[in-house]
């Protein structure tokens, strides 16, 4: 009797690519606790006094659990309304006209003590563009200086399609363009970038994960094997459409002399390997499914959390990890009243904040020890007169002004010297 095989149909693994969609279509936290029982097991939301996310309830008690949102209303009588989206106007504003639980000076004071108490030994940090304004980048999102809002020499008809994948295949020229003032080479890490350099000196950063392009990262001193760029950076360079790579400095000479740099194999335009909306991200990014789980401790700083799948990130640790935020606004999971059991956040000023949270960690002296280190020790190329004459590109230009001058100094070292042994033969001549 012949026995039929069944056959069960899998259905096809998604691509992961990178796009801008809003966080409301991905479910709440609370949902997420009540759906994933595989991995963490089926009593996940038990939580035993011993976790960092109690101790940090236990230490801050006063300024966690007293939450007055029966009464909160306006002068009307009508309820407040619900938290906007961060990128609007109102975000702008103070924290509790946002309707959203303001910081408080004992939240980075309870981070600092679990982490001075030995809790903390796996930090995760996810990065974005608010950590290198500090040093002169403007970052995407903030209305009037944000990068967004200053793209209309660019004619785009969005600001997003600067960096989507199908208008940079019918029009590059406005990311070229941009490309120009983003290329790495003319800024400097900030107070922020060495505050993580910190974290991995201290042995606890277990992996930052950054959404920037700039390399400030590298260039302050991270590991590359502790460091994640989601969306690329500008160190590579590759055919958009066969994907064969191509001299990043041949790249970058043709960007800045107004030519597209075309792939030899294909013929078509070739960009620098940044993640543009509708590509997708390199494999390093996927090891976010081993390193959050790992994580005790995560450091949100920087970021708006609206690309995704970015943005979901700081929801993949466990429900017992604390979550630090450290931003202009409370965004994403942190505009929503009460906070997750174990969240904070400080507010304000970026490098304020992070400068306030090396002091209560006894680290300010040390940071600013290793960023007058670093700058003696590995000053920018760019920036160093000795090492331009060893670039053949300055700025992404050849330097051809001093090339030539030092052909013509070392044609007439030549010549006078030629000119020394013809006169030193003849002397010898003529005494013999």
């Amino acid at each position: 009797m012949n026995r039929s095989r069944s056959c069960v149909v899998r259905p096809p693994i998604a691509r992961v690519t990178r796009s801008a969609k809003s966080q409301a279509a991905h479910p709440k936290p609370t949902e997420i606790q009540d759906s994933e029982e595989g991995l963490y097991g089926k009593h996940k939301k038990i939580q035993m006094d011993s976790t960092p996310a109690a101790d940090l309830c236990h230490m801050s008690v006063e300024t966690q659990d007293i939450f007055i949102t029966s009464k909160a209303s306006d002068s009307s009588g009508d309820p407040l309304p619900a938290c906007q989206t961060s990128g609007s106007k109102a975000d702008r504003g103070s924290p509790s006209s946002r309707g959203v639980k303001s910081s408080s000076p004992h939240d980075l004071l309870s981070v600092a003590r679990l982490v001075k108490l030995g809790r903390c030994k796996n930090v995760v940090v996810v990065a974005g563009a608010g950590i290198s304004t500090a040093s002169g980048i403007p970052d995407f999102r903030t209305p009037g200086t944000g990068l967004y809002s200053n793209l209309e020499k660019y004619n785009v008809p969005y600001p997003e399609a600067i960096f989507n994948i199908d208008y940079f295949s019918d029009n590059p020229q406005p990311f070229f363009s941009l490309a120009k003032v983003l290329y790495p080479g003319s800024h400097r890490p900030n107070y922020i970038h060495y505050f993580i350099r910190m974290l991995h000196h201290k042995g606890l950063l277990l992996r930052m994960y950054t959404q920037n392009i700039d390399g400030l990262e590298k260039l302050c001193g991270i590991p590359d094997d502790k460091l994640v760029e989601a969306h690329g950076s500008f160190a590579t360079a590759s055919c958009h459409l066969c994907y064969t790579p191509y001299p990043a400095e041949e790249a970058r000479y043709a960007i800045m002399h107004d030519r597209v740099p075309t792939c030899s194999f294909c013929a078509a335009t070739v960009k620098p390997d940044v993640v543009f909306f509708g590509e997708d991200l390199p494999r390093k990014y996927f090891l976010h499914r081993k390193d959050f789980p790992k994580a005790d401790l995560l450091i949100i700083m920087g970021t708006s959390l609206k690309i995704e799948p970015f943005a979901s990130l700081i929801n993949s640790v466990r429900s017992t990890v604390p979550r630090l935020l450290l931003n202009r606004n409370a965004v994403g999971p942190f505009e929503r009243i009460p906070l997750r059991r174990g969240d904070h956040m400080e507010l304000g000023d970026l490098a304020d904040s992070v400068r306030k949270f090396a002091e209560l960690l006894g680290w300010d002296g040390e940071i600013q020890e290793l960023m007058g280190s670093q700058e003696v020790e590995s000053p920018m190329l760019l920036s160093s007169p000795s090492s331009q004459s060893r670039l053949p590109f300055q700025n992404g230009v050849p330097s051809d002004h001093e090339s030539c001058e030092e052909t013509s100094r070392a044609a007439s070292s030549r010549v006078s010297s030629s000119n020394e042994e013809t006169d030193s033969e003849t002397d010898s001549k003529s005494s013999a």
